[in-house]
């Protein structure tokens, strides 16, 4: 048995007050899948920031390089759970895959950083989303295994507080990298991340117990389960609903609400920490209470899109409504993956296409939230169509709920 399983068995077996405290602190582990998650994150979407000194040096349009973005989560959606389907075909631990999955990214992000020309950063993007959505599944996994089962949705609110500081600083800096030491510089500080994650993780994480084989087959297995199917359908709808409206809101603050290009970022800055504030609440009682969260959470969703499209063109009411998004929306992701880990085997294929239907998730919303301003509905129709959504999610918990049954 490996120090990990030592330490929490010792917990479990003291009923003092200080032993229970020592047995609920997540370990330094999570922390540290925390940390390579916001890598992760902060490669993904930097691009954003960097969108002239790419364009100037890869010799392509901006909207070439917004293309950057869209292959990467390509390769999340398709790639990911296909390279985790054959790792664990492969037989290898959730430790190894880990490392091997870190220095692929290494890879992608040394093929980046090195680019001479658009079609190298194509291949570089499509390797490091790839190998980034399989670590996202596999972080998961691993972070299932360390921690008690009644502890996973705390666990996982410290793993995606990577994800939701990655938009806060890890975007920002990578940005500013840029802008004073060039964009090859942002990528090549990613690649160091990645590898001082994979050294402590190959230190500090223990090796699976569990073979690769059966866990293999116990996870195709939950893919028959129905009750797995409906938690994917939530999961996607409540970030579709949520990036539905955050894909345009800043065309709507300057062209309905009324503020000034210059107040957009600002706005976006308290709207990132509203999603680290709620993520560190919700990964509380994510636990515990995680069809009350859900339920509660896309009700607030529904009815704080509802107001700030109503109320779009009042500074006030929208700002309030946009940062009540912030706090529910996409803070909902611990109650999610605890959902769905409960649900089914939290192995790393489940987590994986858990990631894969995220980003379909987002991907929809925003092209919903399209269509409807292609339509001729306005920059107001993606908050109702967010509407829309959420109350579709809400559906989909109804079944559950009407069991009653805790997941």
């Amino acid at each position: 048995m490996d120090t990990v399983d030592r330490s929490n068995s010792v917990s479990a077996a003291s009923g003092t007050p200080a032993a229970r405290a020592v047995r609920e602190r997540p370990p330094l582990v999570v922390y540290v899948l925390g940390l390579t998650i916001f890598s992760l994150t902060t490669s993904e979407f930097m691009v954003a920031g960097m969108m002239p000194s790419l364009s100037v040096a890869l010799g392509v349009t901006i909207a070439e390089v917004g293309y950057l973005i869209s292959i990467y989560a390509a390769g999340m959606v398709v790639g990911g759970p296909l390279l985790t389907l054959a790792l664990l075909k492969l037989g290898v631990p959730n430790k190894g895959a880990l490392l091997g999955l870190l220095a692929l990214y290494s890879v992608g992000g040394i093929i980046a950083a090195t680019a001479d020309g658009y079609g190298t950063m194509v291949a570089a993007r499509i390797i490091t989303g790839v190998a980034g959505s399989a670590c996202f599944g596999v972080s998961l996994a691993i972070c299932a295994e360390v921690v008690r089962p009644d502890s996973r949705g705390r666990a996982s609110s410290i793993v995606l507080a990577g994800l939701m500081l990655a938009t806060v600083l890890g975007v920002p800096a990578a940005t500013l990298i840029d802008q004073r030491f060039g964009w090859r510089a942002s990528f090549w500080l990613v690649v160091a991340l990645a590898v001082l994650c994979a050294a402590v993780i190959a230190a500090l994480v223990p090796v699976s117990r569990k073979s690769a084989q059966i866990s293999l087959s116990t996870e195709l297995a939950s893919f028959r389960n129905g009750r797995l199917w409906a938690a994917y359908a939530t999961s996607g709808l409540i970030i579709g609903a949520t990036f539905s409206a955050f894909s345009y809101v800043s065309p709507i603050f300057t062209d309905v609400t009324g503020f000034s290009p210059a107040t957009v970022p600002l706005l976006l800055g308290a709207y990132g920490a509203a999603n680290v504030i709620g993520n560190a609440i919700v990964g509380r009682f994510a636990d515990k209470y995680t069809i009350p969260i859900l339920v509660g959470g896309l009700v607030a969703l529904a009815g704080t899109l509802a107001t700030f499209a109503v109320f779009a063109d009042h500074r006030i009411i929208s700002v309030v409504a946009f940062i009540a998004i912030g706090l529910v929306g996409v803070p909902m992701n611990p109650a999610l993956i605890s959902r769905v880990m409960k649900t089914a085997h939290p192995g790393p294929l489940v987590n994986t296409v858990h990631t894969s239907v995220i980003n379909i998730g987002l991907a929809a919303g925003a092209w919903f939230g399209g269509i409807g301003i292609v339509a001729g509905y306005g920059l107001r129709s993606p908050l109702w169509i967010g509407v829309a959504l959420a109350l579709l999610g809400l559906v989909s918990l109804m079944p559950r709920s009407a069991r009653r049954s805790a997941q």
